[in-house]
């Protein structure tokens, strides 16, 4: 648990976790805006280009379970003071990275890092506030943070790059980590597990394969298609190695992920819900960027321009609606109408042509305002959920659950609603005459239906964990976890 404090210095934590979900969010969309231009300056082949990404997602998801259990052991804000030192060193790496392997490496590096800042900072915030008024407002902010990142992402990404150099893409990440290092000496400190020290190897040999053998397969199926043997081996041997995890940790003495963390009813409706909605929303960024960008001609600045209406209404939905609901309905109240205003949100873009008119203030405008507020409705719940009457030696690996959750659904939103699009575009201009544009945009359509899907059944999933649960026992319940945390 957490020491008792200042009831003023408690709330240190919220800054100080928010900066570090912000540079977390941020690498995973920044970096793509700036690829092109790192391409150009270190000489990178188009067939190694994508391991700038690859290689700060398998180690982030790879390691996050591990990064949960070593802040268990060690201290949650100890881990977390880590892993942001760790990250600004290796993003000031690649930033003045003179070749691709310096900057692969450099990428490595900084998601190893992540995987250890990402579940302590959602574990410090679990700790540190209890009463279900301020666990609203603390989740509140920190998801209002977490779903803008991505949109924010964007557009300093294309700022930077336009203006500055793609290097600052990388240099931004030290400062803010820097302060936030400095911040954690406010942060309360936490108690360590006693005597968890002992590493359950074989669940963390098979959980860092099985979740990278999983994330490069999503990854690799968007270049070479989901027919490919290389794509169908990883993911059939990454998920050969998920059972064969889960069935160690069914055994172990004191297991990387306790199995009570993922087969609790509603924890499983939170993560079902939080990775369905991350395969639909980065599929909806990917194709925004490339629709505004290739079809509507926007620089790359004015299309990251374009995601500030997101970015916004996520953040209105993350404070203004989930964080002062929190803990006076049941989550499935929040959780059930954000899936379906994303969903929403999607099925206007479905409507679009290449021909279409007044795009911006139609289809753009309220799709983005969709999206945001039921991005911003989704998270505060969904995490409170992942982490709500946890023992106190579980919530370091429930945090990392969740974080693994998102970065899943990621890289399988990313991998297959590209792969939609591109099939549906090929299909549509080998049986008409139509123009490229005319075809993209058939390509988009298609994909965003099969987002607005993956939404509404994530909706019903989502409700039929969760409803029961909810009648059954008060809303509160699901405000704060088993251990205690004083002001």
């Amino acid at each position: 648990m957490v020491d008792d404090g200042p009831g003023r210095r408690r709330w240190w934590t919220l800054p100080v976790v928010s900066a570090a979900q912000l540079l977390v969010v941020l690498d995973g969309t920044i970096v793509n805006i700036a690829l092109p231009s790192a391409q150009r300056d270190l000489g990178m082949s188009d067939a190694s280009r994508q391991w700038a990404v690859t290689a700060y997602l398998l180690a982030f998801g790879g390691l996050l379970l591990i990064g949960g259990r070593v802040g268990g052991v060690f201290g949650h804000r100890r881990t977390f003071a880590v892993g942001l030192a760790g990250f600004a060193a290796s993003s000031a790496l690649g930033g003045v990275a003179v070749n691709p392997e310096t900057l692969f490496a450099a990428r490595a590096l900084q998601g190893v890092f992540a995987a250890a800042l990402a579940p302590a900072g959602l574990s410090l915030l679990t700790l540190t506030f209890t009463e279900a008024r301020e666990r609203g407002r603390a989740f509140g902010v920190f998801a209002a943070v977490g779903a803008a990142g991505s949109a924010v992402g964007l557009i300093a990404g294309g700022l930077l790059t336009e203006y500055a150099s793609w290097r600052w893409c990388l240099f931004i990440n030290v400062p803010i980590a820097l302060l936030a290092v400095l911040g954690t000496m406010a942060v309360p400190r936490d108690r360590p597990v006693g005597g968890g020290g002992r590493l359950d190897v074989p669940g963390a040999l098979l959980s860092t394969a099985g979740f990278a053998a999983v994330v490069y397969g999503f990854n690799e199926a968007q270049p070479l298609g989901w027919d490919s043997p290389k794509v169908l081996g990883l993911l059939a041997g990454g998920a050969v190695l998920l059972a064969a995890f889960v069935a160690v940790e069914l055994r172990a003495p004191r297991p990387l992920l306790p199995m009570r963390v993922l087969l609790h009813r509603a924890r499983a409706g939170a993560f079902i819900s939080i990775t369905l909605m991350f395969v639909a929303m980065f599929g909806f960024y990917l194709f925004m960027s490339y629709y505004t960008q290739t079809v509507l001609r926007y620089s790359p600045v004015e299309a990251g321009l374009t995601l500030i209406i997101n970015a916004l209404a996520a953040l209105l939905g993350a404070t203004l609606i989930a964080g002062r609901l929190h803990g006076r309905v049941a989550p499935v109240a929040l959780i059930v109408p954000g899936l379906l205003s994303a969903a929403a949100g999607m099925l206007v873009l479905t409507r679009l042509t290449a021909h279409s008119t007044d795009v911006l203030p139609v289809y753009l405008a309220p799709a983005m305002a969709l999206t945001g507020l039921g991005l911003g409705c989704v998270i505060p719940p969904t995490a409170a959920l992942a982490t709500a009457g946890m023992r106190h030696h579980d919530i370091g690996a429930a945090s990392a659950a969740y974080n693994a959750a998102q970065q899943l659904g990621a890289a399988l939103g990313t991998a297959l609603l590209n792969t939609v699009a591109a099939s549906a575009t090929a299909a549509y201009l080998a049986s008409r005459r139509a123009t490229p544009a005319e075809g993209s945009v058939h390509g988009y359509a298609t994909a965003l239906t099969v987002a607005f899907g993956i939404l509404a059944a994530a909706a019903c999933v989502t409700a039929a964990l969760t409803v029961k649960r909810a009648a059954r026992e008060p809303a509160e319940e699901a405000a704060g976890p088993s251990v205690s945390a004083k002001s």
